[in-house]
């Protein structure tokens, strides 16, 4: 439901414009430094603020209410609060009658009878995404030598994204069509053990493609060469060994076999949709009124979120290699 994990476990919790987001984790190893200070770097990638982001601006400061004692984690659970405090309401009001397309305001208000809290997705919302980001950045102080490389690959029909001015000039553009767009997200993990993970219901590709789809607007994962690997010929597309030590002459793999890390580096790409809050004009169905109405979406929308997730399919993967790791030792 909300929680994922066996030894290292986060749970999340809280809604959009509730009183405030966090994540509860449990299974912290003891006396791992940490501070609130180690939690900014990853929690600044998040936010909001650059082009093409909404201007919902958050202070996103994590307050640690429990499980950190004289800057080292006591081994007791650990709870961390965000507090919501740029919150505006009133645009949500009419979603459960006249859901917006692309959003889950008609399944949760199906699902949970109306009693689900609507305003900015509630539970749904991408901003609960912060606790996963907090529980990434515990989980890499668990796995110590372990380095992550995770960026933003294509944005809607930009396969190339150095040229910053062209990029800021693209989302500029969908900004003023009141549209928007999606991208992909690729992320390495070097120096991983080899052993981490389970045949079949708990292979790597499992647990990680678990947690990414728990991710708002996931999409797609693929590992290694993916669905472009499906052209090549086996001979090609086999991982052959080059060392004792398990190291290869390709990756098509992703860096996993039977569902097992084989020491190679882990390689994996996700699919972003398109920001669902558009402000484009849609017609769709009212259920109060039983027709097809416009909608007209207002409020504060990201024009391509795809921006702001990166750091949480690290922080997503993180957590899934520090359960596995501590499964393992």
């Amino acid at each position: 439901m909300n929680s994922f994990g066996n030894i290292f476990r986060v749970s999340i919790y809280g809604e959009s414009h509730g009183e405030g987001v966090g994540v509860l984790i449990d299974g912290i190893p003891a006396g791992i430094s940490l501070s609130v200070e180690d939690f900014l770097k990853d929690l600044s990638k998040r936010k909001a603020g650059a082009k093409g982001t909404t201007k919902r601006i958050e202070s996103d400061y994590p307050e640690i209410l429990s499980g950190l004692f004289d800057g080292y984690t006591t081994g007791a659970p650990m709870n961390i609060l965000f507090r919501n405090n740029n919150k505006d309401s009133k645009v949500y009001k009419d979603f459960k009658a006249h859901p917006r397309p692309g959003h889950a305001d008609f399944t949760a208000t199906s699902k949970y009878r109306g009693y689900n809290d609507i305003r900015g997705g509630g539970h749904f919302s991408g901003r609960i995404t912060l606790g996963l980001v907090a529980g990434g950045v515990v989980a890499k102080k668990i796995l110590e030598g372990i380095k992550f490389e995770t960026s933003l690959k294509t944005l809607g029909k930009m396969d190339e994204l150095d040229d910053k001015q062209l990029l800021e000039d693209y989302l500029e553009e969908m900004a003023l069509s009141g549209d928007s767009i999606g991208g992909t997200i690729g992320c390495k993990v070097y120096n991983l053990p080899v052993g981490l993970g389970e045949p079949f219901f708990d292979s790597v590709e499992s647990l990680m493609a678990h947690m990414m789809f728990s991710i708002p607007g996931i999409k797609g994962i693929e590992f290694g060469a993916g669905f472009e690997g499906v052209k090549m010929l086996g001979s090609s597309f086999n991982d052959r060994f080059i060392n004792e030590k398990g190291e290869t002459d390709s990756n098509n793999n992703g860096g996993v076999n039977g569902g097992i890390t084989n020491g190679n580096v882990l390689d994996f790409t996700v699919a972003v949709k398109p920001t669902s809050s558009i402000f484009v004009v849609q017609d769709t169905f009212n259920f109060s009124e039983k027709k097809i109405e416009s909608l007209k979406i207002h409020g504060r929308h990201d024009v391509a979120f795809a921006l702001r997730v990166p750091v949480v399919v690290e922080a997503g993967a993180a957590i899934v290699l520090a359960d596995l790791f501590l499964q393992n030792r």
